[in-house]
């Protein structure tokens, strides 16, 4: 086994295209010079496709969860009630996000697993009239859930007058998002996901309406100040030093994605998680959520009957295959596979079969193949 051939099926950080890789070795430019206003010339626009926007999709060099924060401390102040719709461990992340900054954090919890209904969230609201932000995730890693962002919503500003904010950390990118037509008020990725890039990078768009909300918030923010990129932004220019080897790749990462198109790009993540499923389930291993909302970008399996860090342990060693484990309550109890970025029909095909291997590795009965023969039914429909 080559150790430097590792095979990276986690959701995020994700694989890398070559091309991408060899934009970020260019040399370096001066943040203040020509070259950079070019740079950030190439990109702004072709974000905002990707966010079904019309608005100016800042980029702050920072991890996702940074753009989280960015977020909370850009629209709330300390004592304002708000409401984060918990499905698992990054929306439990948002929550604790709010209370480090002293607001009142109301929890809607959701069972693991599960996606959140909008009906019970409209009748929250309605019991709740002192909400200024409702904070929900799009895919929720941890659980390979898809929360119905469209319809929660509609519910939002149905019921209230708050902000809807989204964390798209692992969708943007892979799965339909349409920030204006859906009336999202602020929404959140990072690079090392679908948008095929290293982590170090988080893009965040607001709508007008947010925008109002953040110029009259009075709250402390300096480096996480969202109206110092918009206005440099809107100026090709950049507020403070950027991660400038990773603007390089997000050019490069843009191109492809404008390439493939759009729609491809989603009808892709589509049919790689729907290959995923049908191997899982040709051998009767459970998944953790139902079809319905499972995510295109991360499946979760949780078996009944192996131990599911056993089993990445084995294939990591046989392979140098990284799949994820369970977070939090899920720990040791879930893997997670990510399929989502710079992945094809063919690593499925390669993860699954290298799964099987390992399966029976640990002592696990299964008919050999039967879990790639059900993924390539799927790929031949």
């Amino acid at each position: 086994m080559f150790t430097d051939q590792p095979i990276l099926r986690i959701p995020g950080p994700t694989p890398i295209p070559p091309s991408v890789r060899q934009a970020m070795s260019q040399p370096m430019i001066g943040h203040r010079t020509q070259e950079t206003t070019e740079l950030l010339t190439q990109v702004r626009p072709k974000l905002k496709p990707v966010f079904g926007t019309d608005q100016e999709v800042v980029i702050l060099t920072g991890s996702g969860t940074a753009g989280l924060e960015a977020a909370v401390v850009n629209t709330v102040k300390p004592g304002e009630d708000v409401l984060v719709i918990v499905t698992g461990a990054f929306g439990d992340r948002f929550a604790k996000i709010c209370d480090a900054y002293q607001i009142n954090t109301q929890r809607f919890d959701v069972k693991w697993g599960e996606a959140v209904n909008p009906e019970d969230i409209a009748a929250y609201l309605k019991k709740n009239t002192s909400i200024k932000a409702v904070f929900a995730t799009h895919c929720e890693t941890s659980t390979g859930i898809l929360n119905p962002i469209k319809e929660l919503a509609k519910v939002v500003h149905d019921n209230s007058d708050a902000l809807f904010i989204v964390d798209g950390v692992s969708s943007i990118g892979g799965v339909e998002t349409k920030m204006d037509e859906w009336n999202i008020d602020l929404l959140v990725t990072g690079s090392q996901k679908a948008l095929m890039l290293p982590p170090g990078l988080t893009f965040l768009a607001a709508s007008d309406r947010a925008w109002k909300v953040m110029e009259n918030n009075g709250n402390s923010r300096f480096y996480l100040n969202l109206q110092k990129y918009r206005d440099s932004q809107q100026k090709n220019a950049v507020p403070y030093t950027p991660a400038l080897t990773l603007m390089f790749g997000l050019e490069e990462a843009l191109k492809l994605i404008e390439e493939e198109d759009l729609q491809h790009i989603f009808n892709r993540h589509h049919l790689l998680r729907d290959m995923t499923r049908a191997a899982f389930k040709a051998h009767d291993i459970p998944l953790l959520t139902v079809d319905e909302f499972a995510s295109p970008t991360v499946t979760a399996i949780r078996p009944t009957d192996f131990n599911p860090e056993e089993l990445r342990k084995t294939i990591k060693s046989e392979f140098n295959l990284d799949v994820a484990g369970g977070q939090k309550q899920l720990k040791e109890k879930i893997f997670r596979i990510g399929h989502m970025g710079y992945c094809t029909p063919a690593d499925i095909l390669e993860t699954v079969s290298m799964v099987e291997i390992g399966l029976r590795k640990i002592g696990k009965e299964i008919e050999l193949g039967a879990g790639v023969r059900a993924a390539q039914e799927i790929y031949l429909k």
